[in-house]
């Protein structure tokens, strides 16, 4: 059989399917968990659906820290095995997608008044390194204040007692969130964005199927299941709802986080920090990437529309009032802000605590109905929590049906994930060297085959094809390259939109956005001749960009609009 891919021309056709056929498991929500949960079915030999009514890593899954981690912080809370989990997890799934889980230097400061001392850190990061079971050539080095001085010379200098430097692992979210989703096609899943869930059918008291609503083609189709799991984020608990059975006992506690990205001569740090915030006892991180630097994040219970987290001027104080306090040097201003993200973490309700008192523990809730949900947990342990409710949805089908007593155990802990074909670090800049090199006979810089290895990796060589195929077509350099990447968005990544484009396949609207007011006109026309629009359809699709673009600097909230 033909290798399928998540391509934008393939979306009604898999939804076409999936409404025709039983599915043995339909996943719903396409964030990082659910395309876990996806791949990890699919290459068991599981018949897999997936439907999401947004696009892929709409929610939550593109708007974190963006840092593949141990979660530090989580030793002052004693919650040791989550920390050896995800610690352990951070090189599994650096390992499987080398190209975009990228090993950085951390700085923690010292500083009097810290929420952690020169003892306590020292020990806190050596168990740290010890539970993570991290390499001896990334452990944790503690350093006096001169040391530290001399390794963040921003760094405040008047508190500073000492510092340690330690590795985390930098990524894109979003991007990792897709490349799951373009390996779970591979092994036959059927992944479609646009398509909401919006009531399920019922045989005997047990959920059978779900009513699944085609945004783009304005339809409803069945789509029937023996297994469904809600991994839907943030909606979780919107979704719980619609089942007969409800809300049961526990139930979310939606936190609210911020980042700002401001460029990077305004806070030149050298690599990330991770520091604390006076104010509350927080700790927020700063870290500098491709231009500029980003820093967050605040941590506030939401109330508001799901949908629609905005950034406020509180948020945007706050930030500012931490780095500043961190960094004085830089005097950081909201004019200085040249894009921003908020996003929800859907974690597990706990009367009594703070939201950053709440842990980032996983949990799975199982209804009478048989609807199955996942919630909590964090960026990092997103494979295990996949693997922890798909070992139970085939415990579940075993019991029920002896066809599948020979179903797979996991395989995903050493599966590359698409373009992650690199056996080390060393491997992703041989290949961007050599791949730099053919792309000058092109006219293509270095700089940016750079950025195209650090979203697609070995994918990269298709967007290049495709700019050998434009050379006649295409004069200009640049806008070849970047109508190439935009086809290779739409046809091997499901790409419906320019927001889908800019925003979550190459996070240029947060990383780039000063880039972008010239651009963007120029790609929806190309975007428009590859997806077939015409003049109205095109316009209104410049327009619902245009309106993320002016989002993310708008810090005031309009009436009617809830934050």
């Amino acid at each position: 059989m033909a290798i399928r891919k998540l391509s934008a021309l393939h979306r009604s056709t898999f939804l076409d399917e999936l409404a025709q056929e039983e599915q043995d498991l339909l996943v719903v929500g396409g964030g990082i968990t659910g395309a876990g949960i996806a791949l990890d079915a699919a290459s068991r030999g599981l018949k897999v659906g997936l439907v999401e009514k947004h696009d892929f890593a709409w929610g939550t899954s593109s708007r974190s820290t963006k840092l593949i981690h141990g979660g530090l912080r989580y030793l002052k809370q004693f919650e040791i095995a989550l920390v050896r989990e995800v610690g352990m997890e951070r090189a599994v799934v650096h390992k499987n997608a080398r190209h975009i889980v990228i090993p950085e230097k951390m700085l923690l400061p010292i500083v009097e008044g810290g929420s952690l001392g020169q003892t306590m850190s020292s020990i806190g990061l050596y168990v740290y390194d010890l539970l993570a079971g991290v390499e001896s050539d990334e452990r944790r080095k503690m350093m006096s204040k001169e040391e530290t001085m001399d390794v963040e010379p921003m760094v405040r200098k008047d508190i500073l007692k000492g510092g340690g430097l330690y590795y985390e692992y930098r990524t894109d979210d979003a991007r990792l969130t897709i490349e799951n989703m373009k390996s779970a096609v591979q092994h036959g899943a059927k992944c479609v964005n646009y398509a909401e869930v919006v009531d399920y059918v019922y045989e005997n008291g047990k959920v059978v199927a779900a009513k699944v609503k085609d945004h783009l083609a304005d339809r409803v189709v069945i789509v029937r299941a023996k297994k469904i799991i809600n991994a839907a984020g943030p909606w979780v608990d919107t979704l719980r709802e619609k089942d007969t059975d409800g809300i049961q006992r526990k139930r979310l506690h939606l936190t609210k986080g911020v980042h700002l990205v401001f460029p990077y001569e305004k806070l030149p740090i050298r690599q990330a920090v991770y520091f604390d915030v006076p104010e509350d006892g927080r700790m927020i991180f700063a870290i500098p990437r491709d231009g500029i630097t980003y820093a967050g994040t605040t941590d506030t219970t939401y109330k508001g529309k799901i949908g629609r987290p905005r950034t406020l001027q509180a948020d945007v104080d706050y930030v500012l009032q931490a780095v500043n306090n961190m960094f004085p040097e830089v005097n950081l201003q909201t004019e200085d802000v040249v894009s921003t993200w908020a996003g929800l973490r859907p974690l597990i309700h706990e009367d009594g605590k703070s939201p950053s008192e709440l842990s980032r523990k996983d949990e799975i809730f199982e209804a009478s109905s048989g609807l199955l949900s996942i919630a909590g947990g964090k960026l990092t342990g997103y494979r295990k929590m996949a693997e922890r409710i798909v070992d139970l949805v085939v415990t579940q089908l075993k019991s029920e049906d002896n066809a599948y007593r020979n179903i797979k155990p996991c395989q995903t802990k050493t599966m590359r994930l698409s373009g992650g074909d690199f056996d080390s670090q060393e491997a992703v800049e041989d290949f961007i060297t050599k791949r730099a090199g053919e792309a000058k006979q092109i006219h293509v810089e270095g700089a940016y085959i750079r950025q195209l290895v650090h979203k697609y990796g070995t994918n990269t060589d298709k967007i290049i094809e495709k700019a050998y195929e434009l050379y006649q077509e295409i004069p200009d350099a640049d806008a070849r390259i970047q109508v190439a990447e935009l086809w290779y968005s739409v046809h091997h990544e499901m790409s419906m939109n320019l927001c889908d484009y800019l925003i979550r396949r190459t996070g240029r609207l947060y990383f780039e956005r000063q880039t972008l007011g010239d651009l963007y006109p120029n790609l929806a026309k190309a975007m428009a001749k590859l997806l077939g629009w015409n003049e109205s359809k095109m316009l209104r699709e410049l327009a619902k960009f245009k309106e993320e673009y002016e989002e993310v600097v708008n810090f005031e909230v309009k009436a009617g609009i809830t934050a």
